[in-house]
């Protein structure tokens, strides 16, 4: 990437391969709203339904024709791939939203789901970037992601493999790294994170995160740790744990505490 530091600005980035960050996210959140719109009229809405698709293809296609100045992408093939892909795509959120709906109590439409849980839009943004992370695309897919983390407060690494259905509660301070693998029916609560044991840059094309395998449920602030970490399915682990070792199949992890209660006037 043809990137450099000004020499009159020290710290300004220069570059000609990639568009600004405000182009990034208005494609975010377009293909968003694209994916889910509320239109009280659904004749307008499907007369405008191709002039929208239209609209984002060429706007991404604009995101990405830089990089071809480094990267050797079919970038049309790529964008055409993409959008193929949208059916399959909302159909799994879909199905996340329906999870959602179906565990929260607090939950009370899919339409609350979609349009309020900050969940939701963390899982929508994973589920188009992971896309693009796949055929290999730079920087962009970690640009959509730093948005909805900005925006969530759940960080969802595109590299990340996420089954379906998928449901993340509440979510503040999740972390899911680059390398997880995460299976279908799979529950997380707020301040899980699936992590690397250590940070080393020569760790980099790794498996540095654990794998969470089908029907696992993850309670608030428990921490996993380790590329060869395996949590089995249909295990359950209790909150503010920390684990570095596989968990077999059906297994409920916990941590003990002990409270102490004394009278203060002894």
């Amino acid at each position: 990437m043809a990137v450099k530091e000004s020499d009159k600005y020290p710290g300004f980035i220069i570059t000609n391969t990639i568009h600004s960050k405000e182009q990034v996210i208005s494609f975010t959140e377009g293909m968003i709203n694209y994916l889910f719109p509320v239109v009280n009229n659904e004749k307008e809405f499907l007369r405008r339904h191709m002039l929208v698709q239209d609209a984002l293809k060429n706007q991404l296609t604009s995101i990405l024709l830089p990089l071809n100045s480094r990267e050797d992408l079919d970038i049309y093939t790529i964008v055409d791939q993409l959008f193929a892909k949208l059916t399959e795509i909302r159909d799994k959120l879909i199905l996340d939203a329906e999870l959602i709906l179906a565990y929260d109590p607090a939950a009370y439409s899919l339409e609350e789901v979609i349009l309020t849980y900050p969940s939701f839009t963390a899982i929508s943004v994973y589920r188009i970037a992971h896309e693009l992370y796949k055929e290999k695309i730079p920087l962009i897919p970690r640009m959509m992601a730093e948005w909805a983390h900005s925006r969530t407060g759940i960080d969802i690494n595109p590299g990340a493999t996420i089954g379906c259905p998928f449901f993340i509660d509440h979510g503040t301070g999740v972390v899911i790294g680059e390398t997880s693998v995460i299976g279908d029916h799979v529950k997380i609560y707020q301040g899980v994170t699936l992590g690397a044991l250590s940070v080393k840059k020569e760790l980099a094309q790794t498996k540095r995160h654990p794998t969470i395998e089908d029907n696992v449920v993850i309670y608030a602030g428990s921490t996993i740790l380790g590329g060869k970490t395996t949590i089995g399915r249909n295990s359950m682990v209790g909150g503010n744990t920390w684990i570095t070792e596989s968990i077999p199949p059906r297994s409920t992890v916990y941590h003990k505490n002990q409270i102490t209660i004394s009278d203060r006037k002894e």
